[in-house]
């Protein structure tokens, strides 16, 4: 039996993450249900794709994957099923699978089309279930929809190059659970246009000159501890997905704040990389 992921917007206050999860287990009563995140907030596509490309290539291919993020159908937000990296998707239409699927092909995308399928609010539920059940016994996309070519392309949330390849301007894309800001700034990207150019990071009124390998690096352990720099100090790496990110060493959103607070820095803000 294929693993089935659950990534939504829903929180975990109301009943549709419960709700989703008995109606697998109606249609497979030996499901195997994986939550990735319940947590992406309201509607946020980029926070969405974002999770979600950096964390299906952990399962077995043959997975499943439910995204319940602007689901609700419409003539413009259609229901589809997308078979790529050997993985299923069963999502809307609404740019997630676009920026996930930036770097490679799908192998098939179909238009979900399920005999009297219903119109409802909860298409996670009424929808999308039945589609991977259907998957996960060993059942073909061309059965539960028509092929679709008319994926999403959500191009604005690449970064910009300036025309002389001087500087890169990127937006943040995530805020994690540290109040590290990530933006969409990728290390191919840097050294591409960089080719080994000193540059100058600009993050608000913050200036950064150096990008560390891992968090720790900020720590210089030939000095004395009364020399090094400690808890608290701004850092820039690229992150284990490969991008830009920026953080505060050892930070915590509760007590001292994160780089998202103490910089200011939010969904979509701009980050430049200025070259010499």
């Amino acid at each position: 039996m294929a693993i089935i992921t659950l990534t939504t917007d829903f929180g975990y206050k109301d009943h549709f993450v419960g709700a989703i999860k008995g109606t697998i287990y109606k249609e497979l009563s030996d499901a195997k249900i994986v939550d990735i995140s319940h947590s992406i907030a309201p509607f946020n596509i980029q926070e969405c794709a974002y999770i979600l490309k950096n964390s299906y290539k952990n399962f077995p291919d043959g997975s499943i994957h439910i995204v319940g993020v602007d689901s609700e159908l419409s003539p413009e937000n259609q229901h589809i099923a997308v078979l790529v990296d050997n993985h299923y998707f069963i999502m809307a239409n609404n740019g997630v699978i676009g920026l996930i699927i930036s770097e490679i092909v799908p192998e098939k995308v179909v238009e979900i089309q399920l005999p009297n399928s219903v119109d409802s609010s909860f298409p996670e539920m009424d929808v999308f279930v039945k589609a991977a059940s259907h998957i996960a016994r060993g059942g073909k996309l061309e059965v539960i929809g028509r092929p679709f070519k008319d994926l999403k392309d959500l191009r604005e949330f690449n970064p910009r190059i300036s025309d002389n390849k001087t500087t890169i301007s990127g937006s943040v894309i995530y805020i994690d659970n540290y109040g590290n800001v990530v933006t969409n700034i990728q290390q191919s990207i840097f050294k591409t246009i960089g080719k080994g150019r000193t540059f100058e990071l600009q993050a608000r009124n913050k200036k950064i000159r150096e990008i560390h390998n891992k968090y720790g690096d900020i720590i210089n352990y030939n000095l004395e501890k009364s020399q090094r720099k400690s808890p608290g100090e701004l850092l820039a790496l690229f992150n284990s997905s490969g991008y830009l990110e920026i953080a505060i060493y050892k930070s915590d959103l509760n007590t001292v704040g994160g780089a998202s607070t103490l910089l200011g820095l939010d969904y979509r803000d701009t980050v430049m990389i200025n070259f010499a």
